[in-house]
C-alpha cells in the first residue's frame, strides 16, 4: 500500500484538484473504495479563501501535562520541546498543516502569527480538527484555514505536539504525510496520495457533466433519465462538448429553455 511521500505530483494534477468540487472528490473516493475521507465538521475560517490543494504535512498532539507544558517551553528557535515552532519552521510550499488535536476545541492549535507565517512562506494551508485562536484575524486572511471553532485559550492548557510527519487522524480520518488534501467551501477531502492524478481526472470530468445536468433540472428536465444520466443526456452532453457551447446553448439542444 503506498502512503508516504514519492515523486512530486505534476502541478497541474493540483491546479485541478482546487477546482473540483468535494462531492464529486468523494464519489470518486467512494467508487474507489474509500468510503469517508471528508473531514466532517471542520469548516473554512475565511471562506473567500477556501479553495486550496497541497500535500499533508502532519502534526500530532497529546493532552498537556502539567509539570512538562509550561510557559518556559515557548523559548526562542530552535528548541525540540516545542514541536508546533519546529514543524512551522519545517513545513514546505505547498503544503498543508494538518493537526491531530484529538477534536479538542478547549485550547488554540494555532494562531494568526504562526498562520502568517506559513502564508508568505506559500504554504497551502492549515487543518485541524481542534480549534483556532485568533480567530478573527485569521479570517480576514487570504489563507486557506479550517478549524471546528475558535477559542482565546493557549495551546499549552490542554494540548502537547508530540510528532511530526507521522500517521494522525484528523476528524477520525486517517491522514499520512503525503496525502493530498483539498478544501472547497463544503470543507476537505483526503485523498490517497497514489490515487489524486487519476481522481483529480475523473471529479473534473464528474463536475463538468453534472453542472450540465444541473442546467437540465433547473431547465424543467425529469429526474429520472436526466440524473443520473441515460444514454440520450449523455449523448447530448457529449453533442455540447463536441460544439463547444455555451450551457444554454447545449440545452437547446433539447428544446429547452434557461
Amino acid at each position: 500500500m503506498q502512503t508516504a511521500h514519492s515523486e512530486p505530483l505534476p502541478s497541474s494534477v493540483l491546479e485541478t484538484l482546487k477546482d473540483v468540487s468535494s462531492g464529486s472528490l468523494t464519489t470518486q473516493l467512494f467508487k474507489r473504495g474509500l468510503r469517508q475521507c471528508f473531514l466532517v465538521g471542520l469548516q473554512p475560517m475565511n471562506p473567500s479563501a477556501a479553495r486550496f490543494a497541497g500535500e499533508a504535512f502532519t502534526m500530532r498532539l497529546i493532552p498537556a501535562r502539567e509539570d512538562i507544558d509550561t510557559y518556559g517551553t515557548l523559548t526562542p528557535h530552535p528548541n525540540p520541546e516545542n514541536l508546533q515552532w519546529e514543524g512551522v519552521d519545517q513545513i514546505k510550499p505547498g503544503q498543508v498543516l494538518v493537526i491531530d488535536a484529538r477534536n479538542e476545541v478547549r485550547a488554540g492549535t494555532c494562531g494568526a502569527i504562526l498562520a502568517a507565517h506559513m502564508m508568505v512562506k506559500g504554504c497551502a494551508a492549515i487543518v485541524t480538527d481542534g480549534a483556532l485562536r485568533d480567530g478573527v484575524d485569521i479570517a480576514q486572511m487570504p489563507f486557506p484555514a479550517y478549524a471546528r471553532q475558535t477559542t482565546g485559550t493557549s495551546r499549552l492548557s490542554y494540548h502537547r505536539v508530540a510528532d511530526l510527519q507521522v500517521p494522525v487522524s484528523c476528524a477520525d480520518v486517517a491522514v499520512y504525510p503525503g496525502d493530498i488534501l483539498v478544501g472547497d467551501g463544503n470543507g476537505v477531502t483526503v485523498i490517497p496520495r497514489y490515487m489524486a492524478e487519476e481522481v483529480a481526472r475523473d471529479a473534473a470530468e464528474q463536475d463538468r457533466i453534472e453542472n450540465y445536468l444541473n442546467l437540465r433540472i433547473l431547465a424543467g428536465d425529469r429526474l429520472y433519465g436526466t440524473y443520473p444520466p441515460n444514454a440520450q443526456t449523455r449523448a447530448d452532453f457529449e453533442a455540447w462538448t463536441r460544439a463547444g457551447a455555451k450551457p444554454e446553448d447545449a440545452l437547446r439542444l433539447r428544446g429547452l429553455n434557461v
